[in-house]
């Protein structure tokens, strides 16, 4: 499929370079969307996740559906999320934004939370909107809820569901491996930083519920992904190391295996990525992956300034799919 290295996006010219580009919509945008209803569904381990409902016409359900899975420590009410609820609601499309265990302000149930790899929630999602009379569904995600997505469509041991049609991912971590050696950067101290400090904090919150199992005597000395996914995330998990779970949690092993039409889009000034976060030859190979890496865009930015204030993601998600369903 068609490879883009030079897309039409042209970054606002105050914001010069990836770090400004991913910084500015999490500290100046600012959405109103329309309000939602919320869901909480049971999942098959007895834990529950919180799902928000946007409708284009409020008791009138459509027969299209977006589900819109969030990144790294995010939440269905992150501005990049309801940017895209919003023009996906414009061009007639009902969204579901959900939020992955522990990140919808309710600490849940069962010692698990969420990693890159784990795709059951998504299943359960999925399977709960199809179950409500959705016919056709497309899966949109932003960083680790994109890799989710990729690994779902493409694993081998997957059953994917009949009722997606289409995905639309942006800022993928596809290699894990070098993305987390990309986060040890000083340049992206102020990021690790931060998703330490949010991490953290549920640790000691799940060693409330789970004293015995939660060991935090050592929390201190934990830095970075590789402390973290060494001391919980592997263990928990079943793998041997953070190593082995990056490995194996990774998409970009899975891609060609993909077999619906699927938009990948990666900025090529992303400071989270590394160069294999940028599957050029998979595309090639694909008859269903179309890969774009403008020169701009940083993580989850995109930024567009303008009267209508969409962002550029919104703007290409909305074409992708309307491409795909043959609107124009």
């Amino acid at each position: 499929m068609p490879i883009y290295e030079n897309t039409l996006y042209p970054a606002p010219f105050f914001l010069p370079g990836g770090h400004a580009q991913t910084l500015y919509p999490a500290f100046f945008r600012t959405l109103e969307v329309p309000a939602s209803a919320v869901q909480r569904i049971t999942t098959p381990d007895n834990d529950f996740l919180d799902i928000d409902f946007h409708y284009v016409m409020p008791g009138y359900p459509q027969k299209r559906l977006a589900i819109i899975s969030h990144g790294l420590e995010g939440n269905s009410k992150r501005s990049y999320v309801k940017g895209m609820v919003r023009a996906l609601l414009k061009a007639g499309w009902d969204a579901v934004a959900w939020n992955f265990r522990g990140c919808s302000g309710s600490l849940n149930r069962t010692l698990h939370m969420y990693n890159s790899g784990s795709t059951e929630d998504l299943k359960s999602v999925v399977n709960f909107c199809a179950g409500r009379g959705y016919e056709e569904i497309v899966l949109i995600g932003f960083s680790m809820g994109g890799n989710q997505i990729l690994k779902y469509l493409g694993d081998p041991d997957e059953i994917v569901h009949p009722n997606i049609q289409a995905s639309v991912v942006f800022s993928v971590p596809c290699d894990l491996v070098g993305a987390a050696k990309a986060m040890d950067k000083s340049s992206n101290a102020i990021y690790l930083k931060n998703f330490m400090r949010t991490l953290k904090e549920k640790m000691l919150q799940k060693h409330e519920l789970f004293p015995e199992r939660v060991d935090v005597t050592r929390l201190n000395e934990v830095k970075t992904f590789r402390d973290f996914d060494e001391t919980y995330t592997a263990p928990w998990y079943g793998y041997k190391d953070a190593m082995e779970y990056w490995k194996k949690s990774s998409s970009v092993q899975f891609l060609d295996r993909v077999r619906i039409p699927t938009l990948l889009m990666n900025a090529r000034n992303d400071p989270f990525l590394c160069p294999t976060c940028y599957p050029t030859g998979q595309a090639h190979r694909s008859k269903y992956l179309y890969l774009e890496t403008p020169a701009e865009g940083g993580h989850i930015g995109f930024v567009r300034i303008s009267d209508d204030d969409y962002y550029w993601s919104e703007i290409r998600a909305v074409e992708f799919l309307g491409q795909v369903f043959g609107w124009y």
